[in-house]
């Protein structure tokens, strides 16, 4: 008689890699993983776990759940370092669940459900024809453009791109600050600077510094209250309603550009040109983006990447594309830095 053992295969020693066959299983069960973290979002599960760990019963209780299918998704999520499952069956914090708390100062939680907002698992299917094209897919499944779907039919996801991009512009903002040496700037103009994150967190930390938010009418108007008048840097800060790809009319000694140049190579082209004839000979260009390549955040970045192609047919770009396309505007970087994980610095003068 055969008997069959019900114990589970060992994977291999401790640490070492599974498989290529369960690699590639749990690459495809990924949305799942995805639609996991949202449902914590969603759910406020995060907000609900104090210091003190909890069972699933007592977190259903707090965020309205049924407690046996919440357990599971916390299992789930354990599973990636997204909450941690003790010994004694409660759910403790891990520094990635932390960061889906409302409260926390890095937190993703607004990237997170951002990211997995239902237009995604529409157009995450169409990647395939995406590639064929290379155009995105969102005329063939709304028939209209994705900017155009966000603000007319989906209202809410709209208000959560908007709040995404905020907390992500304010925690990159502090990075930014750090990095720039503005010993002998005066003026400082944040090109496509959105709500102006950026720009009022180097005013902060320059007093003696001017600036400039120039960004899309509809953008402004909802601009950093320190920026705007009655705020605490407004008597230092003007604000610019504008499209830069179709004119800059700006004076500066630093013009910012940060994450606008990934949605076509024509509005990159327009956007350099733009600078380049605003600007005096002698200032600084300062082009901040998310690369695909040589950093460490590649499966995020390349991830990003595969988004862009899908809702409006951008790409970020790779170090050598984004030294390409300042080049032909005449505005050769010279040193490359890393800004954080995510973002590379390409610093230029505008030639005499």
């Amino acid at each position: 008689m055969t008997t069959v053992s019900t114990k589970p295969t060992p994977a291999g020693p401790a640490g070492a890699s599974p498989p290529p066959a369960m690699r590639l299983r749990e690459l495809v069960f990924g949305a799942a993983g995805a639609a996991a973290v949202r449902a914590a979002a969603r759910l406020g599960v995060a907000d609900a776990l104090g210091e003190v760990p909890a069972t699933a019963e007592q977190l259903a209780t707090a965020v309205n759940a049924a407690p046996l299918p919440l357990r599971r998704l916390l299992r789930a999520l354990s599973c990636y370092g997204v909450f941690e499952e003790r010994p004694d069956g409660t759910f403790g914090h891990t520094e990635m669940s932390r960061m889906l708390r409302e409260d926390d100062p890095h937190t993703l939680r607004n990237i997170a459900l951002w990211c997995t907002e239902p237009w995604t698992w529409a157009a995450w299917p169409l990647l395939d024809g995406a590639v064929r094209s290379g155009g995105d897919v969102f005329q063939e499944l709304y028939g209209k453009g994705f900017f155009e779907y966000l603000h007319q039919d989906a209202h809410d996801s709209a208000q959560v791109f908007n709040r995404a991009m905020t907390a992500s512009s304010k925690q990159s903002a502090e990075d930014v600050a750090e990095l720039l040496d503005l010993t002998g700037i005066g003026s400082v103009a944040d090109i496509g600077g959105g709500q102006g994150h950026v720009l009022a967190r180097l005013l902060e930390k320059h007093p003696a510094l001017r600036g400039t938010l120039l960004d899309l009418p509809d953008v402004v108007a909802k601009a950093d209250p320190r920026l705007r008048k009655g705020g605490a840097l407004a008597g230092r800060a003007e604000i610019v309603p504008g499209d830069c790809r179709r004119e800059i009319p700006v004076d500066a000694d630093l013009y910012i550009i940060k994450n606008i140049l990934e949605w076509d190579d024509e509005s990159t082209r327009a956007t350099l040109g733009n600078v380049v004839a605003a600007a005096r000979p002698g200032a600084r260009v300062v082009v901040i983006e998310n690369l695909v390549d040589d950093t460490p955040s590649m499966k995020f970045t390349t991830s990003m990447d595969l988004l862009l192609l899908l809702n409006v047919g951008g790409a970020k770009h790779t170090r050598r594309s984004m030294v390409e396309r300042m080049t032909d505007a005449g505005l050769p970087p010279g040193e490359i830095r890393p800004v954080n994980p995510y973002l590379h610095a390409f610093e230029a003068v505008v030639p005499g």
